[in-house]
């Protein structure tokens, strides 16, 4: 996988601390007193902007939960695998390519931001629609890796299942919090490659 481009000019680099600084301290205000309690304008004070810078880098609060980092480098990543790898396979060597590129503070991150999201209703609700997105730009991908179209039944339903498995996962990891996220990820990736049979 090729390295993490960082941005580069001094604007940029301001860019991305400001927009880092919103959501650590949305967690943080998410934690303190709940999603729900939570408002823009609590959030923009705290990271030391106004509402309006706020609404530069998210359109609403809910997307300062539900933005994963992370999707773009994963897709990136699988489409940079070997095109002789079978296709769960390639998605199982991104995954490992993305963590381990990955700094822990921004992995910990992303699992606070999970935890948010599985915590609170309304943003669950929301999540559907993230993951037909996703379904779909993965799709978009193993349709490039095997040279058919997009809306090809079988290349949705490949891209469904790793979806589904991922989100499986997920659920799992409510279960068990301690459970490290990303290897249930990889260990329902894997029950998929090899094939379920219960």
């Amino acid at each position: 996988m090729p390295p993490r481009s960082e941005p580069k000019g001094l604007r940029e680099r301001k860019k991305a601390r400001t927009r880092e600084a919103i959501r650590d301290h949305a967690f943080r205000l998410f934690r303190e007193q709940g999603y729900g309690a939570t408002t823009v304008e609590q959030i923009a004070e705290a990271a030391e902007v106004s509402p309006s810078t706020f609404f530069r880098y998210f359109p609403n609060k809910e997307d300062v939960a539900l933005t994963d980092d992370l999707d773009p480098l994963l897709l990136e990543a699988f489409r940079a695998q070997p095109p002789e790898l079978g296709q769960i396979a390639a998605v199982r060597a991104a995954l490992h390519a993305v963590l381990a590129d990955t700094p822990a503070e921004e992995l910990a991150r992303d699992r606070e931001r999970q935890a948010v999201v599985l915590a609170t209703p309304e943003l669950r609700a929301r999540t559907l629609d993230a993951a037909v997105a996703m379904v779909w730009m993965l799709a978009e991908v193993i349709a490039e890796r095997v040279g058919r179209p997009a809306d090809d039944v079988a290349v949705l339903a490949l891209a469904g299942a790793v979806i589904g498995a991922a989100i499986a996962a997920f659920a799992a990891s409510v279960e068990n919090p301690d459970a490290d996220l990303w290897e249930l990820v990889d260990s329902a990736l894997g029950a998929l490659e090899t094939g379920i049979s219960l």
